[in-house]
């Protein structure tokens, strides 16, 4: 009886502002702008450049449409990044490319 008496203890549940030991570096909870940023990193390899580029940038987009829509799940500058990279990385790579291929003619 006694033990019905006594206050019960409550479990402490995870709460989402919790720190999850990246320091919220990683955006985990927003997977289009992790993808985003992978893809925008990855464009600038050639060839890949030419599939992972658009692919970045659609993911970008829509990484930054999830994360206003759900503040908490962050991400915003993860899809910014996706979005300049894989605008830019094909560009670079084929500049590069080009260039080498002036000075390999000399």
């Amino acid at each position: 009886e006694d033990d019905d008496e006594r206050p019960r203890r409550k479990r402490r549940r995870r709460d989402d502002d919790e720190s999850d030991g990246t320091g919220g570096v990683i955006p985990y909870k927003n997977g289009t702008a992790l993808g985003a940023y992978y893809c925008g990193v990855f464009s600038f390899i050639p060839i890949l450049g030419c599939v992972l580029g658009p692919v970045a940038i659609i993911l970008g987009v829509m990484g930054v449409l999830y994360a206003n829509k759900h503040p908490k799940a962050k991400g915003t500058g993860h899809a910014i990044f996706g979005i300049v990279a894989g605008l830019v990385g094909p560009f670079v790579v084929a500049g590069i490319a080009f260039a080498l291929g002036i000075f390999a003619k000399k």
